[in-house]
């Protein structure tokens, strides 16, 4: 693990992929140490934010360094079912690059519970691993200039739904009413890092 600093508040987690940062953040997560006010979780990284005033870089560091991980999949709380019509326009497409029926597809997609490890790219948009999920799914070879708001789609071994109307490479193969992003929700975002999620299909 490599620590870097990230302006007069912050140190940046260099670690080796995305299951140790998704530990560590769940530890963090469980048991801030003194003076972190936030913990922000990418697919190598892990930014810790940390009030000045209370802690410095150096505390962070070694707080940091002695904090046990602890297995995502052992983590507590209730499941977000976010209900999906599978008609998208790239399920075919999908199906055809695994080598799996369409059906087979949807029923990998709602057997797997999934963990939002990351955000980005929106405001609201989640990146999605799951436990168990089988397939690596290669992105479009050309991404779409505008992608409906709630569509889910698959890219390499993610799963997401996006927040927003935006243009987008991934592929789609469904599409859902839940709202991901509401500001007048408290916390706006639906997907934040740790929730778990189950994908549920519903009829058209």
């Amino acid at each position: 693990m490599r620590a870097l600093p990230c302006g007069d508040a912050g140190v940046l987690f260099e670690l080796s992929g995305l299951d140790e940062v998704l530990a560590l953040h769940a530890a963090l997560e469980a048991r801030p140490p003194s003076g972190v006010v936030d913990v922000v979780p990418a697919a190598r990284t892990l930014l810790v934010r940390f009030d000045p005033r209370r802690t410095g870089p150096d505390d962070v560091e070694r707080d940091v360094r002695g904090t046990e991980p602890v297995s995502v999949s052992r983590q507590p709380g209730q499941v977000l079912e976010v209900p999906v019509v599978y008609d998208g326009p790239d399920l075919a497409d999908v199906a055809e690059l695994t080598g799996r029926p369409e059906r087979d597809v949807i029923a990998e997609h709602t057997a797997t519970e999934w963990t939002v490890a990351f955000g980005g790219f929106a405001p609201g948009f989640g990146y999605l691993t799951g436990q168990g999920w089988p397939l690596d799914v290669p992105r479009r070879a050309e991404s779409r200039t505008r992608v409906p708001v709630g569509s889910v789609g698959l890219a390499g071994t993610f799963s997401g739904v996006y927040p927003r109307s935006s243009p987008g490479g991934w592929q789609l193969i469904g599409r859902t009413e839940l709202p991901m992003w509401d500001v007048d929700r408290d916390p706006p975002a639906l997907l934040r890092p740790g929730v778990r999620v189950r994908f549920v299909e519903v009829a058209s």
